[in-house]
């Protein structure tokens, strides 16, 4: 597994970006729409490959018929740093080794991208949600490619759960990711023009 991108969600779209733009001091980039979950984002590269996404229910979306990704119908609150996304080469082969819980592959789309996604019932993914959820592109293209250069590159990515030594085992070898003791949560650190900043 290799990180791909952060998740910042909020009760609107408007609510999740200007989060992200508070806490880091730039712009979000157009993003788009999910069809199939029913939600849309905008987005923020955070250089070697890895981007950032504030993601929203879509107000003008039909209902999914199902529990949507990343936890969002039980979202309430602020928004913050909500779930983050690891890339692997073979989606299948990675659901059978990786923790129960983490979802069936679901085929998506949005204008030249395409990926297939682990996605649970629930919406819920391991460790109160703070397992990553995993996601295999296909194809050439990648978000991250296709962004202008925000400045902002991505420092760590500490992951805290009050089970942590089997969650550390799950998450060995991933790169740049801390898993420390404590409550179910994320926290990541950026480098900007500004200096560095902390999104949580």
């Amino acid at each position: 597994m290799k990180l791909d991108h952060l998740a910042v969600a909020g009760e609107t779209l408007e609510e999740a970006a200007a989060h992200v733009e508070q806490a880091l001091g730039v712009a979000m980039q157009p993003g788009g729409v999910h069809t199939r979950f029913g939600t849309h984002n905008r987005l923020l590269g955070l250089g070697a490959g890895i981007y950032l996404e504030a993601i929203a229910i879509d107000p003008n979306a039909s209902p999914p018929g199902r529990m949507r990704w990343f936890d969002l119908d039980h979202l309430e609150g602020p928004p913050h740093l909500r779930c983050w996304i690891c890339r692997v080469p073979d989606l299948d082969e990675a659901l059978q080794i990786a923790p129960p819980g983490c979802g069936k592959p679901v085929d998506l789309e949005r204008g030249g991208l395409k990926w297939r996604m682990a996605v649970p019932d629930t919406g819920i993914l391991p460790y109160d949600n703070v397992y990553p959820a995993l996601i295999q592109w296909q194809g050439d293209m990648h978000p991250a490619g296709m962004l202008a250069d925000s400045g902002c590159t991505l420092r760590s990515l500490t992951v805290s759960h009050p089970d942590v030594e089997p969650l550390r085992r799950d998450l060995e070898g991933i790169v740049p990711v801390r898993v420390e003791k404590g409550e179910p949560g994320l926290s990541a650190e950026i480098d900007t023009p500004h200096g560095v900043r902390v999104l949580e």
